[in-house]
């Protein structure tokens, strides 16, 4: 019953068919939200969702969304976090495939999560300290520490503002990176005997609905004496690196100089409010200003590094550099092959171009060297489709037969471009389902009944006596390969043809009904027949001749 409906489906109605559902939804929302109605979407009717097997299939990733049988509703299963999943990422998606099943469908859905104005821009620390000489000229740029927003778009850090001073102003930019930094311009002398410290209020705003604002203190120090500041051979270093290097591998170095003497001409460099991360990753050496790693890069998390450093002598005075480094994608990641889903066993009268399997791959690296290709070994009778970005099926590429080959184990390799290309497989076990497409075959094509003692069938035997046996032989599977034997519908010398024998059905052994007598009948010839027991059976016919031979059996008579 199992292989007849597995033969039907996959016969009748076995194909693949790609879609894309795409829905929004903001973030945050409780538990068992809303998300779209994929019955109406698809066209499907609500009975049908329970009778087809639709399911949500599960990749191996975290799930957020189900798919409730009852009303067609795709829903969300967890609150979900956009700023948890996709961080700064512009547009956050997340990918859902569902499988229907009788006729075999796939449809792929996304869903964009849609960032709410549900984070404050903040600063690292309630107030920081600048320390500036009295003797720093006008129009000299002090860079402060950035807020973090960790929304996007509108909802994300826009704007910074500062409380009035007509000593300082505040100038917003925008950075190699994209993000927005403050920077405070010196716009009159300061003195510090006149006043010695100052401080500022700086608030930075998003553009959400309604506005949200976060804000720290700049403290100011005057700072007495000291009349240069150090001066940086560059105002931008640059530096690119493979995200395999060695921890502990010389970056670059920064170098600032001074023009004045004695103390007020020691250099000292550090790292100017960076991301802790950042910390972690780089080391800057406060003496030679070289800069080295001291945490394993990683191209996938973080791409380029924007690095602000300070050159500081003992007087006080610094000024300001940036570094950028750029970090190399290295092919270090191997292709995974996720199995979707295999149909086996497969009936041996597939028709071309039936999917069998279907699988995606997928490759961390960029670029070429997340680049996959797909193949399967030559000389099967199978071949590989893709459907949409990185999903493939198996299909028949040619016809099946169970009985020279009853199963396969396809092996799919999947590689990347990189040099050297990383590569993974897996196994694809398949077994050929058996159809009766073979009918039974006599092994001789006429028999001749004789007794197993001599070389002939003498008259008058007893009903019952054993004549011979018939043998055939089916290449099939199963009931199909189960033989039934039987004597065809005919007559001699005006009675049915069974009433002088009869054959077992099972093992083929023809019998006699009766005695024969020489004197009425000398050869019998018997039409038997040979059914298998496949949907619909086939069948062969035999001729067997039953010799009676005289026996003497009469006196003369005059």
């Amino acid at each position: 019953r199992e292989r007849a409906l597995l033969w039907c489906v996959l016969v009748a109605a076995w194909e693949a068919a790609w879609g894309q559902l795409r829905y929004s939804v903001p973030e945050e929302m409780p538990k068992g939200s809303f998300v779209g109605d994929v019955a109406k979407d698809l066209g499907l009717e609500l009975p049908a969702l329970r009778h087809r097997g639709v399911r949500v299939l599960d990749t191996g990733r975290m799930q957020y969304f189900f798919l409730d049988l009852q009303n067609g509703h795709l829903s969300t299963k967890e609150r979900v976090d956009r700023e948890e999943i996709c961080a700064a990422v512009a547009k956050c998606a997340l990918n859902f495939e569902i499988l229907i099943k009788n006729p075999l469908k796939l449809y792929r859905g996304e869903v964009e999560i849609l960032d709410i104005n549900d984070n404050s821009p903040t600063f690292p620390v309630r107030v920081s300290v600048l320390e500036i000489s009295e003797y720093t000229a006008p129009g000299t740029r002090f860079p402060l520490e950035k807020a973090q927003d960790p929304d996007i778009g509108t909802n994300s850090l826009q704007n910074y503002e500062c409380s009035e001073s007509t000593y300082f102003s505040l100038d917003v930019k925008n950075g190699d990176d994209g993000v927005t930094y403050p920077e405070l311009i010196l716009v009159k002398s300061l003195d510090r005997e006149e006043q010695a410290t100052h401080h500022l209020i700086l608030i930075a705003t998003d553009s959400g609905s309604p506005v949200k604002s976060g804000s720290t203190t700049i403290q100011i120090i005057v700072l007495d004496g000291n009349d240069n500041a150090p001066e940086f051979t560059q105002p931008v270093y640059r530096a690119t690196v493979r995200e395999d290097v060695v921890v502990g591998s010389r970056v670059l170095q920064v170098t600032a100089t001074d023009r004045d003497e004695g103390p007020n001409a020691e250099v000292k460099y550090s790292f100017f409010k960076i991301p802790e991360k950042f910390e972690k990753t780089f080391k800057l050496d406060p003496e030679s200003g070289e800069i080295e790693i001291t945490e394993k890069l990683n191209f996938e998390e973080q791409g380029v590094y924007e690095l602000d450093v300070q050159a500081r002598d003992a007087g006080g005075l610094s000024s300001h550099s940036k570094v950028l480094i750029k970090v190399s994608d290295v092919n270090n990641h191997v292709p995974e092959i996720v199995i979707m889903s295999v149909f086996s066993p497969v009936p041996e009268d597939t028709p071309l171009g039936t999917v069998i399997a279907i699988f995606s791959v997928q490759d961390r690296d960029s670029g070429a060297n997340g680049e996959v290709r797909c193949s399967i070994a030559e000389g099967l009778p199978f071949r590989l489709e893709k459907s949409f970005d990185n999903y493939y099926s198996v299909v028949t590429a040619e016809e099946l037969d169970r009985e020279e080959v009853p199963e396969y184990n396809v092996t799919v390799r999947a590689a990347d471009g990189g040099s050297p290309a990383l590569w993974s497989s897996a196994v694809l076990a398949l077994r050929v389902l058996d159809v009766n497409d073979n009918a039974p075959v006599f092994a001789e094509a006429r028999y001749s009944a004789r007794p197993s003692y001599d070389a002939f069938l003498p008259e008058n035997n007893p009903p019952g006596s054993l004549l011979c046996t018939v043998s055939a032989l089916d290449l099939d599977d199963g009931d199909n390969s189960r033989l039934v034997y039987s004597i065809e519908s005919g007559q001699v010398q005006g009675a049915p043809t069974s009433s002088f024998v009869h054959i077992n059905p099972e093992n083929g052994n023809l019998y006699a009904q009766r005695t024969f007598d020489f004197e009425l009948l000398q050869v019998l010839p018997v039409s038997v027949a040979v059914r298998d027991s496949g949907s619909p059976p086939l069948h062969a016919n035999v001729t067997v001749y039953i010799f009676v031979l005289d026996q003497n059996d009469h006196a003369p008579t005059i």
